[in-house]
């Protein structure tokens, strides 16, 4: 209870009083005789408004804070109340008690319940529709929302101001102020707005809901669109559930107000200026959002149930139907036409949130003019998967960071209130299911999946919130699961009292079709008539499937992709990658200067003086010269390229410093973005310290930037795994699953060199295991020509496929991988490089193949030795295997008798594993079979040693072993 002796003039009254005031700066005669008597005492005295001696602003007994001009500020700051105004003729004194210590205590009263109205109105918000009560919220709820218990009789006829929450009164009875507050708050919708930083926002809120006390107002022709939308949803479950008894369909039964919300959403949006949209969402209600939305023929849906014909001559090996993705252009009642994406989705929950952020993102930066309002991205939650799984709160931490925020996404929870057999009790700690929502200062409506008109409403909200302040909103839709998990789920196993509920609860197009019967809007008779010709709807879709298969496989060669090709590589020709000498020359002299009166550091100026020397053709060009004139050629020639990950714009091993810094004030030169007029569009950046959501958003902006080079590094080759989900299900498969072309690269520093286990390794052995059918692209380059042509190789064909890079640690200043100007200037990507020894071909009896830093040792090792019969290759692309090139080294030595694999990673890891079936049975230039032999670490359960001396001796070992002569173990 606040201090009766305080002013009313307090800091929770701060949002309603500074409103007030400005309304009577604009026009005295606005404002309540009794305030206009307060503001015009107070500013014509020039005494202070809030109660100080001291001339500074002073809420209550609270610190002195600073006032401006038509504003008064509170240092609570958190949120507004309605006052109770000074009785009219009542002598206004400031920093005295004023009228009466009634009328003050009465205030305080009032101010408390308004506040926590608008505070904690949602813990009472009746917003599950199987109207179970509430676990654990009236110790937490204030009391006084609960009832008019709290205030007496007399108490409750007081007249109260009430400007803010009424829209047509200035004055009204207690009474009436709790019962409209209560409507507001603890009706079907409960939100959560109150704890916004933001007071703007608060405020924009504030009428919105208040002067509607939380609900719509709709004509009947938008009622009759929504019973609509609810009666197609509900029809299009049922008549599967009848024609595909016990098919996993993952229906939207329980959680039909999702499609009238959706409706909204693009209706509105078209009006505020949304040209498209991009959807994530998981299985649930996926089928009725592809129809009823989407506008996805019925009959293709049927036809995907029903399977091919011949599932011999469907290519690919496809996905389950609630996996796929869909595009098409709506057009609004309003004849604004969007584009609506839902995109391609796997079964693990969540992941899609960030590649839709990445999709997005690409989006509004094709627009001209990048107006992210154009752009809108919709992810669909469940409620259990975003209480649960951490890419959501890594994706939501993207939101606000210069190199991935899209705007602002409108967030839609389908709240189960069940987690497949998991209680919400056992699921999370938190109250809601979006609590990890909190982190953004965003607001967060909770609403009654069966009042459609409140969900409508909300979507409204939620639409117009997101367009005005360019930031996230999220609606968690509370509703329930009509079925089990999926279909043939019996959840009444687990659930059975919830579930005996759920058994007697009609659908919500019922439901609201009595509502509009009720009300005289909508007839009984007309809402059986919607239904019979939805009924009609589909069943003529279902015949025409059996008839006429709709079954297609999803395109991708339209639009942007139009010029790009996947498939298999056979028969792509291998482009010309050098760059002409008077091209690179000055590129590489323009990465070594600074502007004027830019101060580096004092060892970057050194690192910019051999770049220099590097320009003049006096010393070799290092890994960082190779890297940054990929990017500088491409860039001029117009391709936009986009390089972010951990610890990128220096390069985790500070080799790359594409992003300069100015050690005297702080400011920043990136060389890449200052190349000339008609230069591509460079962007780095570092990204926060996540590996699944920043992977999963350059995945998806690739999908919509084929044109450009899409990189993502990781800080540590090791810590790659740590986004295994989006390489698994994604980046390596989504071709072969749903068509989806990607060119994103990944660089993953790997190398044994005595760091230990989490840092040697960027497991090549899972990105081997996974190859097939062409889908992906796996190299170690080792030098930094090689990496100057992968790069460029990349970028320029039309091949779109994701590259995975080994990239280097110790090599990255190895003088041995560095090369000349003159190897970037003709030439390309070499497949295999090989390394004969000074003797000449005609000697050599074994071949060393390798791949990666090892080839180094290996040449010292064999140098040392002064052996002339050993040569070694090096595999600088292990995927697709470089078959041609391979054959070709093995008839350069015809006295060939021998090969040995030789790998710094223990035998269970590394290419071991992968090039075994790929080497054996090789045959040498006279016919005989050449024997095989690993040599490398032994299988582990751990990648490597964390001890410097052990490291040091398995090397020692692994390079002996390679250099001796011994017999093929069979393994």
């Amino acid at each position: 209870m606040p201090n009766p002796t305080d002013t009313f003039l307090s800091g929770t009254n701060i949002d309603f009083i500074e409103g007030l005031y400005a309304r009577w700066l604009e026009d005295p005669a606005s404002v309540d005789p009794s305030w206009r008597e307060l503001f015009a005492s107070t500013s014509g005295s020039g005494r202070p408004l809030l109660g100080s001696t001291d001339g500074q602003a002073r809420p209550g007994n609270g610190p002195p804070v600073a006032a401006g001009a038509g504003a008064v500020r509170g240092a609570n700051g958190n949120g507004a109340a309605v006052a109770v105004a000074p009785a009219r003729g009542a002598p206004v004194t400031v920093g005295d008690v004023p009228a009466s210590l009634a009328a003050m205590q009465l205030q305080a009263r009032v101010d408390q319940t308004l506040y926590a109205f608008r505070l904690r109105g949602h813990l009472l918000a009746q917003i599950d529709p199987l109207e179970r009560p509430r676990p654990q919220m009236n110790h937490v709820a204030d009391l006084a929302m609960a009832s008019d218990a709290t205030f007496g009789p007399d108490e409750l006829e007081v007249l109260v101001d009430s400007s803010e929450v009424f829209a047509d009164r200035t004055r009204v009875k207690l009474r009436d102020l709790l019962g409209r507050l209560r409507r507001t708050y603890c009706g079907h919708i409960g939100v959560e707005y109150m704890t916004l930083y933001d007071s703007a926002r608060r405020r924009w809120l504030m009428p919105r809901m208040e002067h509607t006390e939380n609900r719509l107002d709709p004509s009947p022709s938008e009622q009759r669109r929504i019973l609509e939308k609810l009666t197609y949803a509900d029809t299009f479950e049922a008549f599967i559930h009848t024609k595909y008894q016990g098919a996993k369909r993952f229906s939207v039964d329980g959680g039909e107000s999702l499609l009238p919300m959706l409706d909204t959403m693009l209706e509105l949006g078209g009006e505020l200026g949304v040209e498209e949209v991009v959807i994530g969402m998981a299985h649930r209600g996926r089928l009725n959002v592809l129809t009823n939305v989407l506008g996805k023929g019925p009959d293709q849906i049927f036809s995907e149930f029903n399977g091919p014909v011949d599932p011999r001559k469907f290519m690919g090996r496809g996905d389950v139907k609630y996996h796929m993705g869909f595009s098409s252009d709506v057009t609004t009642s309003a004849g604004k036409r969007i584009h609506v994406s839902l995109a391609f989705n796997p079964s693990h929950l969540e992941f899609v949130h960030p590649v839709v952020e990445g999709r997005v993102r690409a989006k509004q930066q094709r627009l001209e003019q990048q107006d992210r309002r154009k752009v809108l991205p919709l992810v669909i939650h469940g409620d259990a998967a975003m209480a649960g799984q951490g890419v959501v709160a890594e994706t939501l931490n993207l939101s606000r960071l210069r190199g991935y925020d899209t705007g602002g996404t409108v967030h839609i929870v389908i709240n189960n209130q069940l987690g497949y057999t998991t209680d919400p009790e056992d699921g999370r700690s938190s109250i809601y299911c979006t609590a990890v929502a909190q982190m953004l200062d965003i607001p967060i409506f909770h609403v009654n999946g069966d009042d459609p008109e409140a969900c409508v409403h909300v979507m409204r909200l939620a639409t117009e919130y997101r367009q005005m302040f360019q930031s996230d909103v999220v609606v968690d839709l509370v509703c329930f699961r009509r079925y089990g998990h999926n279909e043939g789920d019996e959840p009444s196993y687990t659930q059975p009292l919830m579930y005996e509920a759920i058994r007697h609860h009609p659908p919500v197009s019922e439901l609201y079709a009595r509502t509009l019967a009720g009300q005289g809007r909508v007839s009984a008779e007309e809402a059986e008539a919607l239904r019979e010709a939805a009924k009609r709807h589909f069943l003529q879709a279902y015949n025409q499937a059996k008839e006429t298969p709709a079954l297609r496989e999803p395109s991708a060669h339209e639009g942007l992709w139009k010029g790009f090709r996947g498939g298999p590589e056979e028969g792509l020709p291998e482009p010309e990658t050098g760059v002409p000498e008077t091209t690179l020359g000055p590129l590489l002299e323009h990465l070594a200067r600074v502007p004027q009166g830019f101060t580096p550091l004092r060892q970057l100026g050194k690192i910019l003086e051999r770049r220099a020397a590097m320009a003049h053709g006096e010393t070799p060009l290092d890994w960082s010269a190779g890297e940054n004139l990929a990017y500088a050629t491409l860039l001029r020639a117009g391709t936009h390229v986009r390089l972010t990950g951990q610890d990128t714009e220096r390069g985790t091993f500070g080799h790359r410093n594409a992003v300069l810094h100015d050690v005297k004030t702080g400011a920043t030169y990136v060389p890449l973005q200052d190349l000339g007029p008609g230069q591509g569009r460079f962007e780095v950046y570092n990204s926060p310290l996540s590996e699944t959501g920043c992977m999963g958003f350059e995945f998806g902006y690739s999908l919509d930037y084929p044109d450009a080079l899409v990189l993502w590094e990781a800080q540590f080759g090791d810590f790659a795994n740590g986004a295994q989900v989006i390489i698994d299900q994604f980046i390596v498969a989504a071709e072969d699953k749903w068509r989806r072309l990607s060119g994103l690269t990944l660089l993953l520093p790997h190398g044994y060199e005595g760091a230990g286990p989490e840092h040697s390794s960027a497991r090549l052995e899972r990105f081997l295991a996974m190859a097939a059918e062409d889908n992906v692209q796996i190299c170690y380059p080792t030098s930094s020509a090689q990496v100057f042509h992968l790069l460029r190789r990349q970028a320029i064909r039309p091949w779109r496929k994701p590259l995975v890079i080994m990239t280097p640690k110790s090599l990255l200043r190895r003088e041995e991988a560095s090369s000349s100007l003159a190897a970037f200037t003709t030439g390309k990507f070499q497949r295999l490089l090989s390394d004969p020894p000074p003797g000449g071909e005609g000697k050599v009896t074994r071949l060393l193949l390798c791949a990666g830093k090892v080839a180094y040792d290996l040449l010292a090792a064999r140098a040392k030795s002064g052996d002339d019969t050993i040569a070694v290759g090096r595999l600088e692309q292990l995927y697709p295997f470089p078959e041609a090139q391979l054959a070709r080294e093995l008839a350069r030595y015809p006295a060939l008798e021998e090969l040995v694999w030789v790998q710094e990673e223990p035998e269970n890891m590394g290419a071991w594993s992968f090039v075994l079936p790929r080497l054996t049975g090789r045959s040498s230039t006279k016919g005989r079979t050449l024997p095989l032999r690993y040599a490398g670490r032994e299988a582990s359960a751990s990648p490597a040693t964390g001890f410097q001396k052990t490291h040091e001796l398995e090397q020692t070992l692994l390079l002996d072993a390679a250099l001796s002569r011994g017999q093929p173990d069979g393994r």
